[in-house]
């Protein structure tokens, strides 16, 4: 167990599966109470549950991070229950690839309202209690996508670059505050993430490409631990990886 983790309150979007759950059993894990967020409450619960024995240390609250009222209620659930926020997780993403001129408009839309919106509202929900208690620390989710534009994958590199800039950009500001800002960057991590792809040829693709690169999800809850876990004069601000097999 973390001293440096144990204790704090973290909440986590996108967390009933891939990355935001296994960040949730680690940090759990390491004496952190867990806020967990994400659309299918059934899901949501049952890690609740099993993260509640023997003794409670996390609460699902059904959050789409679409709708900033949704995003604020688990904010302020967290801040009811446990009296403050250390740690907000801006994990929850999709990735429906397809090339820009199969028009797939929705699918743009969809993943600018999670991928960008999402963090944005995790931002709006948990910087003005983080300012009060004069400390805090937000992890957003980017990808190796945010850094190399992935072919037939425009617009989510589009989404993951902008998680970077803005990340970059709340740093600068959240200074007087004491405020840390850590960006994680993913490359093909075990998730459900290539199953949001919409059109099939794509999907076979990425799926094939997942099978012979991927790498457990438990990747991604220890490199964001990391960062959480250093003393509070320390910001670890982007971390990269990928698996040591892939490539681009």
């Amino acid at each position: 167990m973390s001293d440096r983790i144990k204790g704090k309150v973290i909440v986590i979007t996108g967390a009933s599966s891939g990355l935001g759950q296994a960040a949730a059993r680690l940090l759990s894990a390491q004496g952190a109470f867990v806020v967990l967020g994400a659309r299918r409450i059934d899901r949501l619960q049952q890690l609740a549950d099993e993260l509640n024995r023997p003794e409670q240390r996390a609460i699902a609250v059904a959050t789409d991070v679409a709708v900033l009222d949704q995003v604020k209620h688990l904010v302020d659930t967290a801040v009811q229950t446990f009296g403050r926020i250390d740690v907000m997780i801006n994990n929850a993403g999709l990735m429906p690839v397809s090339a820009l001129d199969r028009l797939k408009v929705d699918d743009w839309s969809r993943m600018i309202d999670v991928n960008l919106k999402g963090v944005l509202h995790g931002i709006a929900a948990a910087l003005p209690y983080m300012q009060r208690q004069m400390s805090g620390q937000f992890v957003n989710v980017s990808s190796v996508a945010g850094h190399k534009v992935m072919l037939n994958g425009a617009v989510y590199s589009a989404t993951k670059h902008a998680v970077r800039a803005l990340s970059e950009g709340l740093r600068q500001e959240v200074k007087p505050w004491n405020i840390r800002t850590t960006v994680v960057s993913p490359g093909a991590v075990d998730t459900e993430l290539p199953g949001s792809i919409t059109e099939p040829d794509m999907a076979q693709g990425m799926r094939g490409f997942y099978q012979a690169t991927a790498i457990p999800a438990e990747s991604f809850a220890r490199a964001v631990a990391f960062a959480i876990e250093q003393p509070d004069d320390v910001d670890v601000n982007e971390i990269v990886f990928r698996p040591t097999r892939q490539l681009p």
